[in-house]
């Protein structure tokens, strides 16, 4: 699981409040005396998969450190509609001025979390396990990650520095190579990052084969049907990891699991899922 830092938090915050708030909340501070205080709770509308919790507090802290915050719920619940997650006690106008902040962060990463725990209930009593890539918003790669591990999901790699993904464009480029592409960039990559491992994205039941014998250590099945999944699975033997992925849906995610492969990537968690519905209600 990705850890998410205070100050990454913090500095993300700090950047919504600035593009929201500008020079000043005009209709709080004309309409609320600045002595006013409020309790509010963050409401779950609708069930959800929460992520995102300390964002909102620190939206609410960066206004006002006075700010009273009581967690009723952490990130990574399963919760029904009408679920409160967070009591804030403070100035009315704080409370007022980072709701839409907070929401935003919160609302955004618990539909990451929500979609992910959906596909990740698909697959119960598989093996097969679901991962995200690199379709994030960006600037958020590190918050949509989380989320997706708030969900059940894994991560695949955070960024192009922490693991070797040899695609279709790389082995395009090496089309020359001798055996073959697969078995060039696998040998050259063991060779300059030993201690990353290597992946290789495979069309074809040929480039499966190849990927296999080059020693990779995991095998990226793209855009194959169900029975070329199996194939390849009996294929490999056992003899490396495998990844389906390309055009992975809800209402298919299940029959690929089934065909045997270790892991199913799915784009969607990140760049499709839909913001959950939370409120802040004024109590």
């Amino acid at each position: 699981m990705i850890a998410l830092t205070e100050n990454e938090i913090r500095t993300a915050v700090r950047a919504a409040l600035a593009e929201d708030v500008g020079s000043g909340d005009v209709t709080t501070l004309a309409c609320i005396p600045p002595e006013e205080s409020s309790v509010a709770l963050m409401n779950a509308r609708e069930p959800l998969v929460l992520a995102g919790l300390a964002f909102a507090e620190a939206a609410f802290r960066e206004l006002s450190p006075n700010v009273k915050l009581e967690r009723l719920a952490e990130d990574g619940a399963k919760l029904p509609a009408k679920s409160p997650v967070l009591r804030i006690s403070g100035q009315t106008r704080t409370l007022l001025t980072a709701e839409r902040v907070a929401l935003n962060f919160v609302q955004r990463l618990s539909g990451v979390a929500t979609l992910t725990a959906q596909f990740v209930g698909l697959l119960r009593g598989t093996k097969t396990r679901v991962l995200d890539i690199r379709k994030t918003t960006p600037g958020w790669r590190r918050f949509e990650k989380y989320a997706v591990t708030c969900g059940g999901g894994m991560n695949h790699r955070v960024g192009l520095y922490d693991m070797i993904l040899i695609k279709d464009n790389h082995l395009a480029a090496l089309a020359a190579e001798k055996p073959n592409a697969i078995a060039a960039a696998v040998t050259r990559s063991r060779r300059l990052y030993p201690k990353l491992k290597v992946e290789v994205e495979a069309d074809t039941l040929e480039q499966v084969a190849q990927a296999a014998e080059a020693g990779a250590d995991i095998i990226l099945l793209d855009n194959m049907t169900p029975d070329q999944l199996r194939q390849a699975v009996a294929l490999v033997a056992g003899r490396t990891q495998t990844e389906a992925s390309g055009g992975v849906r809800l209402d298919t995610v299940r029959a690929i699991a089934e065909t045997g492969v270790d892991f199913v990537s799915v784009g969607a968690l990140t760049h499709s899922a839909r913001a959950v519905d939370l409120g802040l209600d004024f109590l």
